[in-house]
């Protein structure tokens, strides 16, 4: 059973378990399977937009895939929501990020 497999098959046991789905976006995004990384990060952050990583991650993905106004609303976002949670190395390497894009 390959990791990705794994993944997917705890997802399925524990379908609202935000650090598996993001786990499995990951593995999504470095197998390539760019479209399906970007769903689970969208599902993730529609379900719980409190979960601080997927904002940086999902924003460097969509910024590779040419999105760089996506990425930047996904990074104010992430650094409001960093900044509430008291994450302050979350919210620098967004804020690093978001002056990268310009």
């Amino acid at each position: 059973m390959t990791r990705r497999e794994k993944l997917e098959a705890m997802l399925a046991e524990s379908p609202d378990d935000s650090f598996l789905e993001y786990a499995l976006a990951m593995q999504c995004a470095a197998e390539g399977d760019v479209p399906v990384a970007v769903r689970r990060m969208d599902t993730l952050l529609e379900r719980d937009p409190q979960y601080v990583p997927a904002y940086f991650q999902l924003a460097q993905i969509v910024a590779g895939q040419g999105e760089a106004d996506r990425a930047r609303g996904l990074l104010v976002r992430g650094i409001e929501v960093a900044r509430r949670a008291g994450d302050d190395h979350a919210e620098g390497e967004m804020r690093g990020f978001l002056e990268q894009l310009g």
